[in-house]
């Protein structure tokens, strides 16, 4: 085997444990893309479109559904009853509604949120040091994938303004094309920004969630349940392992966001709405569980689904799969 630099070791060496796991072990047979560099992140930011925004697309049926509850619970007000209302006066392409402002915003958003996350977690391991960065590991994963968020809600907001609309008012808009010059007609450019502060109330705490417990999940999981160390695994198994995980903390995510979630379609549906309006109209209890069932089984499916994707393109690209990298990794 080759003889590996001095000056890698030396870069390694700073690197915790809990963030490098061997990419020859666990990806490619040679590692093509230089860890933590430019194209490092670029290569995270492609598997954070790639994951958010086809997952997010495929499930906009469920949407169209949470979202309609959510606006109009005394009309809508079960999932069947909902269906079968769209159904009746849209047809089927009524339950597809608002798939093109849902590609575009969430591959926008997973880029960010992906390549972001990557690049935070790194740059606070680094400002702590190794030994604080591998005691206090949760928190940098909290910090990082908050840090992340706050950027991709601003690339999300737009296209979740048309979205809300396109799905629960038939008459706004047909879908992307015809429904963003229409908001920006009517309230400026600044009216597809209006969600953008009860969006980061229910994707921050989300994502946080998203992130934090996926990473803690994994590791237990080659800790307690994989009877052999991930290095060892195969890259199916390590796969499997993600979209687990993912699944597991989608459940947790979509429990903690649900109020805002409501928040947001409540907001983005009635111009000038507070609140006090929303808990008015839906209730402390609706705007915590109103369409919850539902959510959970989105939210959980989409986030197994997209650590699923995310960390297939890493492996695509000859990098490691994300989180469970045992302590006794080595990093030579």
């Amino acid at each position: 085997m080759a003889a590996v630099p001095e000056d890698s070791r030396r870069r390694r060496s700073l690197i915790p444990n809990f963030l490098y796991t061997s990419p020859t072990a666990a990806a490619a047979p040679s590692e093509r893309i230089e860890m933590f560099s430019p194209a490092y992140y670029a290569a995270c930011a492609v598997g954070g479109l790639a994951s958010c925004g086809f997952t997010h697309a495929a499930v906009t049926p469920l949407d169209v559904v949470k979202c309609n509850m959510q606006i109009d619970p005394a009309r809508f007000k079960s999932t069947g009853s909902t269906v079968g209302i769209v159904l009746k006066e849209q047809g089927i392409r009524g339950l597809f509604k608002g798939w093109a402002p849902t590609f575009v915003g969430y591959s926008a958003q997973g880029a960010f949120k992906y390549g972001l996350y990557e690049y935070f977690k790194k740059e606070y391991s680094d400002m702590v040091g190794p030994a604080a960065a591998g005691k206090y590991k949760t928190l940098i994963y909290l910090a990082g994938s908050a840090s992340a968020e706050v950027i991709a809600d601003v690339a999300l907001c737009p296209f979740e303004a048309v979205k809300v609309r396109v799905q629960t008012q038939p008459e706004f808009a047909r879908s992307l094309a015809d429904g963003l010059p229409k908001i920006v007609r009517a309230q400026g450019v600044s009216g597809l920004f209006r969600g953008v502060v009860p969006l980061w109330g229910r994707q921050i705490p989300y994502t946080m969630m998203k992130f934090a417990t996926f990473e803690n999940i994994v590791e237990a999981m080659y800790k307690h349940v994989i009877p052999t160390r991930k290095e060892e695994c195969s890259k199916g198994v390590q796969l499997g392992v993600s979209f687990a995980g993912g699944y597991i903390a989608g459940v947790f995510c979509a429990v903690v966001s649900h109020p805002a979630d409501n928040l947001v379609s409540f907001f983005n549906n009635a111009a000038g709405a507070t609140v006090a309006d929303a808990v008015k109209k839906l209730g402390i209890w609706g705007l915590c569980t109103r369409g919850l069932p539902l959510r959970i089984v989105m939210v959980g499916t989409l986030t197994g689904a997209q650590w699923g994707i995310y960390d297939s393109s890493k492996v695509f690209f000859g990098l490691p799969t994300t989180g469970g990298g045992s302590s006794a990794t080595a990093v030579n």
